[in-house]
């Protein structure tokens, strides 16, 4: 068996975290599956490997469609974390087919290439409201102001969620993707467990409403599929929505402020994108390649499967290393290089196979708004304090960025 314990990988050390590239190379060199103790998984660092896994049925997000915890040789989750289990549960990302297939082709219906360019008005008009307002005010945190309003915002329109409500959002949101962390804390369990239940009811409230009177957002669309044959619960709604929301804006945020971040540590780079705002669309891919959002993307195995000589037994868990793969030389060349103009930038960051992100191109359309909105608003943009990162591994984000406009 080949371990990684004994190498720098370890996703709860402070200086690991702030970059954990060095040690993706040596768990590169080391081989393509590697056993991992602390988490009981086995991490895999190449792209063709994260690829291909990303697109095998033997792997599942769940395995409770085909066996039960014990079956499958787990524990089941403690009573007290139910809340959230019910809750993560019923989303379409930890689904398989066929209940995965029946809910994605309901949302699907939401982010149809057509759908998805009429919100673009909308997302360039708030994009340039809210970087007027922070160059208005001179500066301030990047992050707070521009990064997490706008993709806020823009899903919680898709979803029809009040706007004196939204400012709830980010912190329940932040809560439950605590959870997604590896071994998450007995606290952090608590406060997604709460965020969950607090959710949860303010959406089946917010259900009640839009059942007795239907508008035309996502929320009263599922609603109205519901009454018309397609069956999906209350619960599968509430998850799906949630889903959603976490998932519309969570990675969006992290790219658009890390990649800012990016482009002040590489001066020549955010130069030559100053001097050249058509490289905004690759400038997008590279940036979320350079410092992947979503680190780690977990799967469960549901058959036994063998990676280069290594058998891994059903009842096993994999983690696909997304970031070591977005930075894996036998795809691109010179990786730990920032390059905006990168021709050929296979990144995984939206991962791939079924569960590939419904939401990629309207995440797309945000990231390209705010960068735009920033360069022709605030052409002299720059950093004021070097950002702390947040401690979470999985979900790559910093703890804010501050900034000044002239």
């Amino acid at each position: 068996m080949t371990a990684a314990s004994d190498l720098a990988f370890d996703p709860w050390d402070p200086a690991f975290v702030a970059d954990p590239y060095p040690a993706y190379a040596e768990l590169r060199a080391r081989g393509r599956v590697l056993y991992y103790e602390p988490s009981d998984q086995w991490l895999v660092p190449h792209h063709a490997d994260v690829s291909a896994l990303l697109r095998d049925r033997r792997l599942g997000r769940t395995y409770q469609h085909r066996f039960t915890h014990e079956d499958f040789g787990r524990t089941p989750p403690p009573p007290e974390h139910e809340p959230f289990h019910v809750l993560n549960d019923h989303g379409m990302l930890d689904l398989e087919p066929p209940d995965h297939t029946r809910i994605r082709r309901l949302v699907s219906k939401a982010f149809t290439p057509r759908t998805v360019e009429r919100l673009k008005p909308y997302v360039h008009r708030l994009a340039n409201e809210l970087v007027a307002a922070l160059v208005a005010r001179g500066g301030g945190d990047l992050l707070a102001d521009v990064a997490e309003p706008l993709p806020v915002a823009v899903i919680a329109e898709m979803l029809g969620i009040p706007e004196q409500d939204r400012d709830r959002l980010r912190p329940w949101s932040a809560d439950i993707c605590g959870m997604y962390e590896l071994n998450p804390p007995q606290e952090t369990a608590a406060k997604a467990v709460r965020a969950s239940v607090e959710f949860s009811q303010y959406l089946r409230e917010l259900i009640a409403v839009r059942r007795a009177e239907p508008g035309e957002d996502l929320i009263s669309g599922l609603i109205a599929a519901h009454d018309e044959g397609d069956r999906l619960t209350e619960q599968e709604m509430i998850s799906t929505a949630v889903l959603l929301l976490n998932a519309g804006h969570e990675a969006t945020v992290n790219a658009t402020a890390n990649g800012w971040w990016a482009l002040f540590r590489h001066p020549e780079q955010l130069a030559a994108l100053r001097a050249d705002h058509s490289l905004v669309p690759s400038a997008v891919e590279e940036l979320m390649r350079y410092d992947t959002p979503l680190q780690l993307f977990e799967r469960w195995v549901l058959d036994e499967i063998e990676i280069d000589g290594t058998t891994i037994p059903r009842g096993a868990e994999i983690a696909m290393l997304f970031g070591s793969a977005n930075h894996d030389p036998q795809v691109f060349t010179a990786p730990d290089r920032l390059d905006l103009a990168r021709p050929d930038n296979p990144h995984i960051s939206f991962s791939a196979g079924i569960h590939y992100c419904i939401g990629a191109p309207l995440a797309r359309i945000e990231l390209a708004a705010s960068m735009r909105a920033l360069l022709e608003q605030a052409p002299a943009l720059h950093l004021t304090a070097e950002p702390l990162r947040r401690p979470n591994f999985v979900m790559r984000g910093l703890r804010g960025l501050s900034v000044e406009a002239g």
